[in-house]
């Protein structure tokens, strides 16, 4: 189903949601399943309407990258590099499957920071500690979270990181199956914008 682009009958277009997609980029702890649900989830995302974010780098993002643009959606990267060919030549990422790729020069730490706060929502495959890094940005910025069970690495640890820091569960749902997550992800990010409507 299409997101409605058009707020309350008039003619004021509204931005698409953007998806961040926060995974390991390199996916061998990853559940053999991973990389296809990455690519699944691209593909979802794309066919509701909706705009995937990634950090423009190999692995899980790259392949739900390729998902969304397979499916005719919209790819923006955040690099941690400061220009083209930095990205390609100094940090060995790829260009392959986005729209537009912007280049922070602000490292992995700061590109993480932007890359979580540039979306609405961040949906967490695998992941390693630059995952765990995005994953606790958007933790303190009470940003709706999905969290891909059974695909390995930090997404499986998830549930008992939260528990054990004692903080709550903030805004994150856990779910296995792609559809369910990414349906329960768009619920909380339009329970978010009621508070526009105020």
């Amino acid at each position: 189903m299409p997101q409605d682009n058009h707020s309350h009958g008039d003619n004021t277009y509204q931005p698409k949601y953007k998806i961040c997609i926060s995974g390991a980029a390199e996916t061998d702890i990853c559940s053999k399943e991973a990389a296809e649900k990455a690519e699944e989830i691209g593909r979802l995302i794309a066919e509701m309407d909706m705009i995937v974010v990634t950090g423009a780098t190999t692995g899980i993002p790259f392949w739900s990258a390729k998902g969304a643009k397979e499916a005719g959606g919209i790819v923006i990267g955040l690099s941690p590099a400061a220009s083209k060919i930095a990205h390609v030549k100094s940090y060995h990422l790829p260009l392959d499957y986005h729209d537009l790729i912007v280049y922070t020069g602000f490292d992995y730490a700061g590109r993480n920071l932007l890359l979580t706060r540039s979306a609405d929502a961040v949906i967490t495959i695998c992941g390693r500690t630059g995952t765990l890094n995005e994953f606790t940005i958007a933790f303190e910025d009470k940003k709706p979270q999905g969290v891909l069970l059974g695909s390995g690495g930090i997404s499986d640890m998830l549930q008992d990181i939260l528990e054990g820091a004692h903080r709550g569960t903030g805004k994150v749902v856990f779910e296995s199956d792609p559809a369910a997550l990414l349906g329960k992800v768009i619920e909380l990010i339009k329970k978010e914008e009621k508070g526009l409507e105020e």
